[in-house]
């Protein structure tokens, strides 16, 4: 699915003497080197504030608590995610509210949302939409509902550094929002780490406050927060990689042309001449600039061909195999199955290939030989 070797290799002086002036400095929490990548990510989203923190999960909650979201409010979010889109406001004291997805691209679904709000008479506190494998959701629909009924939009942008909608960068498009940096995204740390961006300096000080302990002042603690500072040399390592990020993203999308292509001359996908193909590609909106953090298709016999894939040495992954709603944590919000019926027959069909900027077209064109042998 993923080989980091490849990329590391590319980089390997540039990171080790980034880790080196960090630990020369005797500086690993807080300190310059988190500064500067701050400065430096939030230039990348167009924003004026960014703020480190120690994860992806983290940088959810902080920013729906820097949102305002507390105990008794309800969010509204896709079921089709991370756990962490809907454990985060939770862990912020709300209630998730789950609306069903866009069939084509499978982010949240914003004419969905739109009826989920005008059937219910419960206020709702928020919109967060998630940039599901690496497209923006529809940002212009979501925009409209945010002035409609007045809520603020808390991106989860988790998977999306890099993505634009209508020329916007992710991380611009709402109040605030939320990245992971964890190994496997398009711009990676070492270890576990995340950020929240944000046009707005107070709540970017909120933010701030509740990554460390709720103190903006060592010992001296305003509100309950909670340990989630972003170590120096995680911070290092993405300020050697932020620069090619932009490069790499490309190479993804070449790569994601590539695959089209490929299944198309195989016969494999549904067009109007070949509407029983067994595989359906997902949809890239002309607004969105797509940066493929996962190529995700749609297959008959998902999980026969899943096997038969990882019986011939071929990587695949499933993104998400049980729908949010229909988890047994979550069974005490009432949803049955059936409510979203999209997002589960999605999760039904969903499979990840190998994508990663420094892959093979040789490479490209055995998976997709191998799942065309399948369907023979």
């Amino acid at each position: 699915m993923l080989d980091l070797s490849r990329q590391y290799a590319s980089i390997r002086e540039e990171v080790l003497t980034a880790v080196g002036r960090t630990c020369d400095s005797q500086s690993y929490i807080l300190g310059e080197e988190i500064a500067a990548f701050e400065r430096e990510f939030a230039g990348l989203c167009s924003t004026s504030e960014s703020v480190a923190c120690a994860s992806g999960t983290d940088a959810l909650w902080l920013a729906l608590a820097a949102a305002g979201i507390k105990s008794g409010d309800s969010v509204i979010t896709t079921p089709l995610s991370f756990f962490a889109s809907a454990s985060s406001i939770v862990r912020a004291g709300a209630r998730p509210v789950f609306a069903d997805v866009d069939p084509e691209t499978l982010n949240l679904n914003p004419a969905k949302v739109g009826e989920s709000l005008r059937a219910s008479s419960q206020k709702r506190r928020a919109l967060m939409p998630v940039h599901l494998y690496g497209q923006c959701a529809d940002m212009d629909g979501f925009g409209r509902i945010a002035l409609e009924f007045n809520l603020p939009v808390v991106e989860d942008a988790a998977q999306a550094a890099g993505a634009t909608w209508n020329g916007r960068p992710a991380g611009s498009l709402g109040v605030v929002a939320a990245f992971s940096f964890y190994p496997t995204k398009n711009l990676s740390a070492f270890g576990d780490a995340g950020a929240v961006t944000t046009s707005d300096p107070a709540m970017a000080e909120h933010v701030r406050s509740l990554r460390n302990h709720g103190a903006k002042q060592r010992y001296y603690h305003q509100e309950i927060g909670a340990n989630s500072r972003m170590d120096s040399i995680q911070a290092a390592v993405l300020r050697v990689k932020m620069p090619h990020l932009p490069r790499w993203n490309q190479a993804r999308r070449e790569r994601a042309r590539t695959y089209e292509r490929l299944f198309l001359d195989a016969g494999l996908t549904k067009t109007g001449a070949n509407s029983r193909a067994p595989v359906t590609l997902l949809h890239t909106r002309p607004q969105a600039h797509h940066i493929f953090h996962q190529y995700v298709i749609r297959a008959e016999q998902r999980d026969k061909l899943r096997e038969f894939l990882k019986e011939r040495g071929v990587g695949s992954e499933i993104y998400y195999p049980v729908p949010l709603h229909l988890q047994k944590c979550f069974a005490y919000l009432g949803y049955a199955r059936g409510d979203l019926p999209e997002a589960e027959r999605a999760a039904q069909q969903v499979l990840a290939l190998p994508m990663f900027a420094e892959l093979e077209e040789d490479e490209q064109k055995c998976v997709v030989e191998t799942i065309a042998e399948f369907y023979s």
